[in-house]
């Protein structure tokens, strides 16, 4: 009997293991600080579409009011992502409605600014349809994988916001040059980006058609 004991005591005693079942588990609330400025961006839309067109579009005050507005939206795009992540925020509802409220705002303005005849319409018909045609590519291999985003496309937004503010601005007429010089280089990101996207949806379902005919 005491041989045995002191053999036991000799034994390593297991550690016991966590129970990962049983913890508890940590939800993400909708209603977070992340999520209310994407709502907020969403609300200012309709605000921003109607002071656009006060007193027909083209009054100073209420353009340089329509750009203040603009650059508010654009500002909670910024740091609404960042907080997501830096205070792990991150939701399926602010997965979905973000980049909802960033076209929701970009196409408004631009197409605002075509109907007002600010913006010809081959530029608006042009990012527009590149936004649309990159939402499809993401449908069409999602159950392939998922397409990052890249740096290129986030310079391609960066150009899009500066180009429309500059545009939404009432600038003397020697200065329009710097609002269509930023305006080119968006339209150019934004075509380059969405052939590389094409690109990396090819090559996504590609590889996952290879890989599952190999298995």
């Amino acid at each position: 009997m005491t041989e045995h004991k002191r053999v036991s005591e000799r034994l390593p005693v297991p550690e016991a293991k966590p129970d990962h079942i049983a913890d508890p588990v940590d939800v993400v609330p909708v209603v977070n600080i992340a999520n209310a400025l994407t709502v907020f961006r969403i609300l200012l839309v309709p605000v921003f579409i109607v002071t656009l067109f006060v007193e027909g579009g083209h009054d100073t005050l209420w353009r340089l009011i329509t750009t203040a507005i603009f650059g508010l939206a654009a500002l909670t795009d910024r740091y609404d992502g960042r907080l997501a992540r830096e205070r792990g925020l991150v939701t399926d509802f602010g997965k979905l409605a973000d980049p909802i409220a960033d076209k929701a705002l970009i196409g408004a303005a631009l197409i605002g600014l075509s109907m007002l005849g600010d913006l010809p319409w081959w530029v608006t018909v042009v990012i527009l349809g590149r936004e649309l045609g990159v939402t499809a590519l993401r449908f069409w291999v999602l159950r392939h994988g998922v397409i990052p985003a890249s740096r290129g496309g986030k310079l391609k937004t960066l150009l899009q916001v500066l180009a429309i503010g500059l545009f939404l601005l009432p600038l003397p007429h020697p200065w329009e040059w710097l609002a269509w010089g930023f305006m080119i280089a968006a339209v150019i990101a934004t075509v380059v980006t969405g052939i590389e996207y094409v690109w990396q949806a090819i090559s996504l379902r590609r590889h996952s058609t290879s890989g599952a005919s190999g298995r």
